[in-house]
């Protein structure tokens, strides 16, 4: 395959470790609704399709009704105002964004909403380094649909070839496979346990930890 130039990351799982700040924000309005809470781990299985999926499999688990809008908006703002309370990058996580950036193009696509997402790599310090980011409220659907990535890939003018999308779960996996683009599998993210690894190609990468991308971005050029 050619030279990677350009790089999508995912955010949850991938770059950053936001369970328990997820966990707490579907909690609170299940309780608001008066629905008992769940585990941390179980909120954890339910994250990757974005904010509205989530609350709906926690609705769901917790033998509620589904949620309505006013729930989601209750989720949004109690997750917003708890945004970085215990979410932290993964370790490496840093050096693995500065060196996508400083290797080609590197870029950010997340089904979680746009704002969340932007106060999230401005707080970490990796907004100068993303030249798109692009949330799951955007103009394109949802992962795992592939006109989010496609539409970064012409932006950065970058073919297929030339892209990876690094991720962390089955949704990056089938996003991926839909755009034609090489996957490189966090495996160390919280998501890695819904990709089975036959359904890995020859030219798919896995990163046991966040400072095995750089190597491999190098080996490619």
């Amino acid at each position: 395959m050619s030279a990677i130039r350009l790089v999508v990351f995912d955010l949850d799982g991938t770059l950053i470790d936001s369970r328990r700040d997820l966990a707490r924000a579907a909690n609170e309005v299940l309780a608001s609704r008066g629905g008992g809470p769940l585990a941390e781990d179980a909120v954890t299985r339910m994250v990757g399709d974005g904010a509205r999926a989530l609350l709906e499999r926690a609705f769901a688990a917790a033998g509620l009704p589904p949620p309505g809008d006013a729930d989601l908006q209750a989720f949004n703002r109690c997750y917003h105002a708890h945004l970085v309370d215990t979410t932290l990058p993964y370790e490496g996580a840093d050096a693995m964004v500065r060196a996508a950036a400083a290797h080609g193009i590197a870029c950010l696509l997340t089904n979680k909403p746009e704002p969340h997402a932007r106060r999230l790599v401005e707080h970490f310090g990796w907004a100068p380094l993303l030249a798109a980011v692009v949330g799951g409220d955007a103009a394109w659907p949802r992962k795992p649909a592939p006109d989010g990535l496609l539409a970064v890939m012409t932006q950065a003018g970058a073919e297929a070839a030339e892209t990876v999308l690094v991720g962390d779960s089955h949704v990056d996996l089938a996003t991926a496979r839909a755009a034609g683009v090489r996957l490189a599998l966090a495996r160390y993210g919280f998501g890695a346990e819904s990709v089975d690894p036959a359904r890995l190609g020859p030219d798919d990468w896995v990163l046991d930890a966040p400072a095995d991308l750089a190597p491999r971005l190098a080996r490619s050029s």
